[in-house]
């Protein structure tokens, strides 16, 4: 009787473990449907850097795919709102979410007041781009690198202005004080644009400035780049040297955006749809595209961009927490 009990439990695992085999290659084939919708939330308004990055990609995954794919901008609380919807749709594939930077800093900074996990709730997808930070001075500053820049800090009290508190620019300020012990003060603006004005005024003393805010400014002479947070540098700036050309190799920053879903999402189409993501940005001309925005191309799939947005969450617990930065 035992021995008859153990042989049917046998052979019915062995029908079940052969069920599910079969069952993971039909959620790839059932994905996506031809002639179906994927809504893509932006988190953020109409006409910035993410928005335009997401509509590019939008664009050619619905022509490959032969669907509609429609951007949804939903923005709100540094991007919580569109990211709160998404982590609470149904997790079928048809919502989809676009991430930056700015996710991964939330993540900590508003541990105790998002309506959602960031690591339990959504899922990695692909990772898409990078853009790096500027660290930019008026013209007619006396500080010409970044070793300048930290003896006149310790010099002398110094401000730097940002796109509002927890943004990228602000980070990268804290993570510049902590690894240089200097207490340069931050001050939040509500935008970019305006910060940059008061820089060129004379207003601010620098701006750890995302990339396409400044770059223009730098090119037509009104601010001084002292150095790029790439990992290479710039083609638009071959001049100005990484940060780790200036000797801060740990100062090395970009503001990315990828592609987060449900964490209900199946695996099969999780890949499939990271598969995707990922052709579509190793296309030529999107990399055309992706520079003329200031991004640079860093196209990974699910394993490899969950690994990058867990170690992401990491380094800015540390530096919100070092840097002592509390949510407005």
């Amino acid at each position: 009787m035992i021995r008859r009990a153990l042989l049917r439990s046998a052979a019915f695992m062995a029908i079940a473990a052969a069920g599910a085999i079969a069952a993971a290659p039909a959620v790839a084939q059932d994905y996506p449907k031809p002639g179906s919708t994927i809504r893509y939330v932006v988190p953020f308004p109409p006409g910035g850097l993410t928005d335009v990055m997401a509509r590019l990609v939008a664009q050619q995954l619905g022509s490959n795919w032969k669907l509609n794919v429609v951007v949804d901008n939903k923005p709100g609380s540094g991007g919580m709102i569109g990211a709160d919807a998404v982590a609470k749709a149904a997790p079928d594939g048809s919502t989809i979410l676009a991430v930056t930077m700015a996710h991964a800093v939330n993540a900590t900074l508003f541990r105790d007041r998002a309506p959602y996990d960031f690591e339990r709730d959504l899922r990695a997808v692909a990772l898409l781009a990078g853009s790096p930070m500027l660290v930019v001075v008026p013209t007619a500053s006396p500080i010409r690198d970044l070793k300048d820049l930290v003896a006149q800090a310790r010099a002398r009290p110094l401000n730097a202005g940002s796109s509002g508190n927890g943004t990228p620019p602000h980070l990268t300020l804290a993570l510049f004080n902590l690894q240089n012990q200097t207490k340069i003060q931050h001050i939040p603006y509500k935008g970019g644009a305006p910060s940059m004005t008061d820089l060129i005024g004379g207003q601010l003393d620098v701006i750890f400035s995302n990339f396409p805010e400044s770059v223009a400014h730098v090119k037509a002479g009104k601010l001084r780049a002292l150095a790029i947070t790439s990992a290479q540098r710039h083609p638009a700036l071959p001049d100005v040297p990484t940060a780790a050309e200036a000797g801060m190799p740990q100062l090395t920053v970009e503001n990315w955006t990828a592609i987060m879903a449900p964490a209900g999402m199946p695996d099969a189409a999780v890949q499939a749809l990271g598969n995707e993501v990922v052709k579509i940005m190793a296309a030529p001309d999107m990399d055309e595209k992706a520079k003329a925005q200031g991004f640079r191309v860093d196209a990974r799939g699910p394993k490899a961009f969950g690994e990058f947005v867990h170690s992401e969450v990491k380094r800015w617990a540390g530096v919100v927490q070092g840097a002592g930065i509390r949510a407005e």
